[in-house]
């Protein structure tokens, strides 16, 4: 392993490495050579992935740029090998190669979407809903995204990506389907991109719950994007800010429960009471308290709006035989 190896040294190499496999293809002593460069130091994995990622978001750029940039040049430069042709005379563009080696810097901020840096250029569109709000927002690209109580989030569409920033919250996304537009999520070190899909992510303070409802998403977290894992239609994971991926869960009637406030409901059907009133108190001015901690550990099944704690707590006290003390931003409910 190459400890002394500096990080902008390894970003460096791993370009230049992306720039030859493109010129020789498959070439097997290249792909050797590669392979064996890999093998001598774990960083040169993630430092290779991310200007493979820049290379191709590099050449979608290449085409949005001013239109094709083969007419772009002059017809006498036209048939030569366009590695060779870093910057063409009085023009304004360079070759792929040219701008992942300046530094690599140019390689890692283009990869920065997949490798968890925000690139925001001030076009993005923030959104943040109240305690309490839920909220239906269409995008340009055709993509929906419900948005639950208390969230912010901010989303922007380039050419080359779509991309959510969740900084607090829930929301639920229906995709549009765009094979040459990556719609990823961060929320957090937690990144989740969209395959052909319908999903939802919810952050915590130590990562972000996921749920796909269609299709499938891609889940890692920052720092080891060689760990990722694919979640399918019915099926829910968390995903730690630094422990990465967990275990996947078939859960699809949970699923719909957890996801019922997209249409102002909360469902509960075997929660803990004191699961059920922290729910609550996520759309509500008005908390919920529950003074008994034997009380809270009951379990709880009914179907309420999500601004009804006042029917909840009187529910609550019926089926459990507790008492509810309904204040003006307080309901307690303890043992009778």
């Amino acid at each position: 392993m190459s400890e002394h190896e500096t990080a902008e040294a390894i970003e460096q190499r791993a370009a230049e490495w992306v720039a030859r496999l493109d010129r020789s293809g498959a070439d097997p002593r290249a792909q050797a050579e590669l392979a064996a460069w890999l093998a001598d130091d774990e960083r040169r994995r993630g430092a290779f992935f991310r200007a493979q990622a820049a290379w191709h978001m590099l050449d979608r750029a290449s085409v949005l740029r001013g239109g094709q940039l083969a007419d772009e040049l002059d017809p006498a430069t036209a048939t030569q090998d366009p590695e060779a042709a870093d910057l063409q005379p009085g023009g304004a563009w360079m070759s792929r190669r040219h701008m992942l080696w300046g530094g690599a810097a140019a390689a890692a901020s283009i990869a920065a979407v997949v490798t968890g840096v925000s690139l925001w250029t001030g076009r993005a569109e923030h959104i943040e809903t109240a305690i309490g709000e839920i909220r239906r927002v269409p995008l340009k690209d055709g993509s929906l995204i419900a948005v639950n109580t208390a969230t912010r989030l901010a989303v922007e569409l380039r050419p080359e990506v779509r991309q959510v920033a969740l900084v607090d919250g829930e929301a639920w996304f229906h995709v549009a389907r765009d094979s040459a537009r990556p719609f990823v999520v961060e929320a957090g070190q937690v990144r989740v991109q969209a395959i052909g899909t319908a999903f939802s992510v919810r952050r915590s303070t130590s990562g972000a719950d996921v749920q796909v409802t269609e299709g499938m998403v891609e889940v890692w977290s920052v720092g080891d994007e060689t760990n990722r894992r694919r979640v399918p239609a019915g099926s829910r994971m968390f995903v730690g800010d630094s422990a990465g991926p967990q275990r996947i869960i078939e859960a699809s009637a949970d699923i719909d429960r957890s996801l019922s406030w997209r249409s102002g409901q909360l469902i509960f059907d075997g929660d803990t009471l004191g699961q059920a009133a922290a729910e609550f108190n996520r759309y509500n001015a008005v908390q919920v308290r529950i003074e008994d901690p034997a009380l809270s550990g009951e379990r709880f099944v009914g179907r309420f709006r999500t601004n009804e704690p006042e029917a909840f707590a009187r529910a609550a006290a019926t089926i459990l035989d507790a008492h509810a003390d309904i204040g003006r931003d307080e309901i307690r409910l303890s043992r009778n």
